[in-house]
């Protein structure tokens, strides 16, 4: 069986999938899967074993210059792959009115999930099979959930498993360590600079180092920042795999809500991700070894991309004054099993 699995972004989302496809590969031998990724992600899909053909979008760059992708042919290229053969499912688990259309052009059974059940309820128009699943589960619950409908074989009950462990990804020297995610989108998912460097602090006194991972110019200074005065490594700019390779040489990560977060997660790292604004309930990091540590501040999770309360804290957002670095440490060392 040839599927044809769309799902485009982002990292934490495409992260997700992955025990549906360990699912659906245990149910169902010989199945086969391409997968419709946009280009910044197009590492992922090639971790799973059961994914052949990897056909990277480009639809965030193509909504800032049609135009452009049009006369370039790019837009013609995807195309083509995309209808480079008829599969036996188009299976959209992305549930937006752009992965539908995407799946509207592919040649095959076009399955995704219901009006009630998609981000966009107009998505369900363009397939040819729609599929409830119910809202109040975590995403790689009803991800599982969704596969196991749309492929025919009952919802299995064993642990998710993102099968990213069975790769053969080449890593650094191990040495005793604590990586830090510090960097994501929204302002207020930021823990405070103030809070990494007292943490780096208390990291080396433990006697780990502190590895950080940065992706942008704004992350690197802030890494710099943290690092500076400690025992810390900053990683050079890498690609997704790379970064893999570090993540699986450290004892324990400490994250703000990010998708490198649900990395971590994947690879069933022994991991503290640290929520304010946000509500871990249903797409926090997921696993045996994944630990939540979530303000109870008056106004949390406000769900907000800028803190409007209208008191100061010592710290922005206010919200994280609850998860100090000393609460934080304290919750690694139950994790790891150390004593400071």
């Amino acid at each position: 069986m040839r599927v044809l699995l769309i799902k485009t972004s982002s990292l934490g989302d495409i992260l997700h999938v992955l025990p549906a496809l360990s699912d659906a590969a245990a149910a169902i031998p010989g199945i086969r899967f391409d997968w419709v990724v946009e280009e910044a992600f197009a590492e992922v899909p090639s971790w799973h074993p059961a994914v052949d053909r990897v056909i990277p979008v480009a639809i965030r760059r193509w909504r800032k210059n049609g135009l452009r992708a049009l006369l370039s042919g790019e837009w013609g290229g995807f195309r083509k792959q995309l209808r480079m053969e008829e599969y036996d499912q188009v299976l959209d688990a992305q549930g937006l009115i752009k992965s539908a259309l995407v799946s509207w052009m592919a040649r095959g059974e076009r399955v995704g999930l219901d009006a009630d059940s998609a981000r966009e309820p107009l998505a369900s128009r363009f397939y040819d099979r729609s599929i409830a699943v119910a809202k109040g589960e975590h995403a790689v619950i009803r991800l599982r959930r969704l596969f196991a409908e749309a492929l025919g074989y009952p919802m299995p009950k064993s642990p998710a498993d993102s099968a990213i462990r069975s790769q053969k990804l080449v890593a650094p020297d191990h040495s005793p360590s604590i990586l830090f995610v510090h960097g994501t989108t929204w302002v207020t998912k930021h823990w405070p600079d103030l809070y990494w460097i007292a943490l780096a602090e208390i990291v080396n006194r433990a006697g780990y180092g502190v590895v950080l991972p940065w992706g942008s110019e704004e992350e690197r200074d802030r890494a710099e920042r943290i690092a500076a005065g400690h025992q810390a490594t900053i990683l050079p700019r890498c690609s997704l795999t790379e970064l893999v390779g570090y993540f699986r040489q450290v004892d324990a990560m400490v994250c703000v809500d990010s998708g490198l977060a649900h990395l971590g997660a994947a690879l069933d790292i022994p991991s503290i991700t640290l929520y304010g604004a946000t509500n871990p309930g249903l797409i926090g990091t997921l696993g045996a070894q994944q630990h939540h540590l979530s303000s109870d501040f008056a106004c949390a999770p406000c769900l907000k991309r800028l803190c409007h309360y209208p008191e100061k804290g010592e710290v922005e957002p206010v919200c994280y004054q609850q998860l100090s670095p000393q609460v934080v440490w304290q919750r690694v060392t139950q994790l790891i099993n150390i004593s400071y």
